[in-house]
């Protein structure tokens, strides 16, 4: 299994990035997929996640309203669109895979996760 998040760089506040992950090797279709961040020197928090059918979504009260989680099920992709970016948002963001039915908000619950990309804000 394999899960290969890009798209992270660097944006002025207030600016737009859209991260990808890529998977392969798993059903995907039948996943719940979750995107989480560690910002340095803090421990690794939950950002959002889609069930397998995307019609079940969950986000963290920091990024409600400005984050939007969305997936391709043809493609074996999962997206994080990134709105209104604040200095705080700066961190390395992981996208992570589980097969269950369910909203997964936990990093103990995930199974699989990819190796991150970086997104830095500036203010």
């Amino acid at each position: 299994v394999q899960l290969q998040a890009f798209g992270g760089g660097l944006v002025q506040a207030g600016g737009s990035l859209r991260l990808s992950c890529a998977a392969s090797g798993l059903a995907f279709g039948s996943h719940t997929m979750g995107w989480f961040r560690q910002a340095p020197g803090k421990e690794r928090e939950f950002v959002a996640a889609i069930m397998w059918h995307g019609g079940t979504i969950g986000y963290a009260d920091s990024v409600k309203g400005r984050f939007a989680i969305s997936r391709d099920n043809a493609k074996n992709t999962v997206y994080l669109q990134m709105n209104s970016l604040k200095p705080e948002d700066t961190a390395v963001y992981y996208c992570a895979a589980r097969a269950f039915v369910g909203v997964l908000r936990k990093e103990n619950d995930y199974t699989y996760w990819g190796q991150g990309t970086l997104v830095t804000v500036s203010s």
